[in-house]
């Protein structure tokens, strides 16, 4: 589902604007960064083998587990 969703977000995310819509039972948010943390991101998601998106999407996926364990949920 998270690759599916990836695909169909925007080419980069530095032109997405900060809206967000629904599909299906997922939420999808757009966000624009800095030309530089674009860059970086890709870089990154390039050595991972994966896209920007789905990297992304992975990284607020472990940062909302996180925080919902520091509130003991």
């Amino acid at each position: 589902m998270t690759s599916y969703l990836a695909a169909l977000a925007p080419e980069t995310a530095a032109d997405a604007e900060t809206t967000a819509g629904s599909f299906g039972n997922a939420q999808v948010y757009q966000l624009r960064l800095q030309l530089m943390a674009n860059e970086q991101l890709k870089e990154l998601a390039a050595e991972r083998q994966t896209s920007p998106q789905a990297l992304a999407t992975e990284w607020v996926m472990q940062r909302l587990e996180w925080e919902a364990r520091q509130r003991g949920m």
